[in-house]
């Protein structure tokens, strides 16, 4: 008996179980059960009526829209702060990048709701008002981080023999980076895309503290439903939001396929 469960243990394979279970208990498991909320109605029987609710429900879909047009602005707002950034920290002449980038990181650190109130308590201090312009901030600052890593991480490890290269046949700055340093990045860029816009189009905790509530996500839709025992339509209105976050990340994968085959230099 012990020999076989020393030769048990002793296989790498085995070792994969625990999270194997994890995953079933706490990823597959519930997504089965949206879906099969999703497609059934109150009674358990095959239904289609909670997309079509959806669909004929202006105001679902007005917030479904808007919170998508929220998560580009935030994503947009993201890329343009962040990529300056992680360019900064990962060139060789900045000698505490390691520390700088930790900084940038720390505040991922911290709870997003104990961040998103400190930002409720820094617009109350400057007597601003919170509304929309606080919640694309509030959403900026929380999900920055998620950005600039990713773009970061990638520009690291970027060989620096093919700027050089660039340099010596007489590619100035500018050409050396649109031609070279950008395209090379692309694989962090769409990283960091896809880990600040997939929660920033499912928040909700972060709408309802910066604007008092007034502004409605597609998230907080989920959420009422879900709350107001409406398991049905809010399972469907989950599924939605699933499949658009895998639409991105399936169009993501075709972009780094691609890139890498191309081997990322244009």
């Amino acid at each position: 008996m012990l020999t076989k469960l020393s030769q048990f243990f002793m296989r790498r394979r085995s070792w994969s179980l625990p999270y194997a279970l994890f995953l079933l208990v706490f990823v597959v498991v519930p997504l089965l059960l949206i879906v099969a909320y999703a497609f059934t109605d109150e009674e358990g029987a095959f239904t289609l009526g909670n997309f079509r609710k959806f669909m004929v429900h202006p105001e679902a879909v007005n917030t479904f829209i808007y919170s998508i047009g929220i998560a580009m602005i935030t994503t947009i707002l993201c890329l343009v702060l962040g990529y300056p950034a992680a360019y900064i920290l990962s060139q060789k002449q900045f000698n505490t990048s390691k520390t700088m980038v930790v900084l940038f990181i720390l505040p991922m650190w911290v709870n997003i709701l104990i961040r998103t109130l400190a930002t409720v308590a820094l617009f109350d201090f400057l007597q601003l008002p919170l509304g929309e312009g606080a919640l694309i901030f509030g959403m900026v600052y929380n999900f920055l981080p998620f950005m600039i890593y990713p773009i970061y991480n990638t520009l690291q490890k970027m060989d620096q023999s093919l700027v050089e290269a660039a340099q010596d046949l007489g590619a100035n700055p500018l050409k050396v980076f649109t031609k070279v340093v950008l395209p090379l990045s692309m694989p962090g860029i769409f990283s960091g895309i896809l880990m600040v816009f997939m929660p920033t189009v499912s928040t909700f905790a972060i709408a309802e503290l910066l604007t008092m509530n007034n502004i409605k996500l597609f998230g907080t839709t989920v959420q009422e439903n879900i709350y107001n025992g409406m398991w049905n339509y809010g399972a469907a209105l989950s599924l939605i939001m699933l499949l658009l976050i895998a639409i991105m990340s399936f169009f993501s994968n075709d972009e780094d396929n691609a890139q890498n085959e191309s081997g990322g230099v244009i």
